[in-house]
């Protein structure tokens, strides 16, 4: 199979969707690799190192495209990209389809078979090609969280840890999946005093016994949103509703109960933020303001350690990717019922029940459309 990786192009994107080593994995089982020149630049791995795995370089991004009869990438098409895809295309990516409109509209009209990510489940039942990035993601909020607590980023000047004789900082992460442990444990780690909201209490009891006690762990209601509004310094919004639209879980109108100069991560943006008042950020201008309150919304936070992010994305993609070029995505979903979620849209049908409903579109069921 003819495999494609072509540079990413959204604002600040440094990954890539396949490293070096998977390019070989892939050359080894006979399939033919084709990366964009320049792709794995932002990532640390150069052309040399594509070409040493058996891989072609071309610099033609309309040739690339083409020839392809599996595109690989890590986020979501941009236009131009949509507007090269073909009916006898299938693209593999991160899609977060339930929150943008315009570009469920445009893959239908594109006739291609467009798979996500995000939306294949594992045997645990958790969301394996989500897991990873999600981990990256949960980490690097309590980072940027801590940076943007900085008066001159317009935060309220606390240091997460405090010092001897000063509190630390109060931190509440919304959500108790992957991403945000991962936030907690790092808000745990600097020395923040830290609690988790989260609606599932075979999950809180879970986090509470990894964590002896010292994380908190609350059950989320109406009445814990309020009291995490008015005392915390730092919130993480971790909320995931697989394939589908976040719920906004503070509205404006909670901004004015928040201690000024607080800070607001909001990890959900790519499913549309939890936030009523996110809206997506980039590296290059990740924050802004909204009555004194300070949102942290970057749409694809992984981006910025790109060489660890596509490492640990290659990890988890790699099995579905050989399956896809050695066996072509009708059988490859037909022999794994884990990855058949992960079919969103297919020649011109949207495929994933969420997306359908987020928009009033037909729903096909994408085992019909199995060999």
């Amino acid at each position: 199979m003819q495999v494609a990786v072509p540079k990413e192009i959204k604002n600040h994107e440094y990954r890539v969707a396949l490293t070096p080593t998977g390019a070989r994995e892939l050359c080894g089982r006979g399939h033919t690799v084709v990366v964009q020149a320049g792709a794995g630049e932002g990532a640390g791995f150069s052309d040399a190192d594509y070409q040493a795995a058996g891989a072609s370089i071309e610099a033609d991004v309309a040739t690339l495209w083409q020839a392809a009869e599996l595109i690989l990438k890590v986020k979501e098409p941009q236009p131009d990209e949509v507007a090269r895809l073909t009916p006898e295309q299938t693209l593999f990516t991160y899609l977060h389809l339930a929150a943008e409109e315009s570009l469920t509209r445009g893959l239908i009209d594109s006739g291609a078979t467009c798979i996500a990510y995000e939306t294949i489940t594992g045997a645990d039942g958790g969301l394996p090609l989500l897991a990873p990035m999600s981990a990256v993601a949960g980490r690097m909020a309590i980072q940027a969280g801590a940076h943007s607590l900085e008066k001159a980023q317009g935060g309220a000047g606390i240091l997460l840890p405090g010092v001897p004789g000063v509190a630390p900082a109060k931190v509440t992460v919304i959500g108790g999946g992957v991403v945000g442990e991962n936030a907690a444990r790092m808000a745990l780690g600097l020395g923040a005093e830290v609690t988790i909201l989260d609606k599932s209490l075979a999950r809180l009891e879970v986090l509470d016994d990894r964590y002896q006690g010292r994380i908190r762990t609350v059950y989320s209601t109406a009445d814990a949103l309020d009291r995490a509004v008015r005392e915390s310094d730092l919130i993480v919004g971790a909320v995931l509703i697989a394939g589908a639209a976040a719920p906004k879980l503070i509205t404006r109108q909670m901004l004015a109960d928040m201690k000024p100069g607080s800070v607001l991560v909001d990890v959900a943006i790519d499913q549309g933020g939890c936030f009523e008042t996110s809206r997506a950020t980039t590296h290059a201008d990740p924050t802004y303001l909204v009555d004194g309150i300070v949102h942290y919304c970057v749409a694809n936070m992984p981006g910025a350690v790109a060489r660890t992010s596509t490492q640990a994305l290659t990890n988890a993609t790699m099995p579905f990717v050989l399956a896809l070029a050695d066996k072509g995505w009708q059988q490859a979903l037909a022999d794994d019922h884990h990855f058949l979620p992960g079919l969103n849209v297919h020649a011109g049908q949207v495929t994933y029940r969420a997306v359908a409903e987020a928009f009033g579109l037909e729903y096909v069921d994408p085992a019909s459309l199995l060999v």
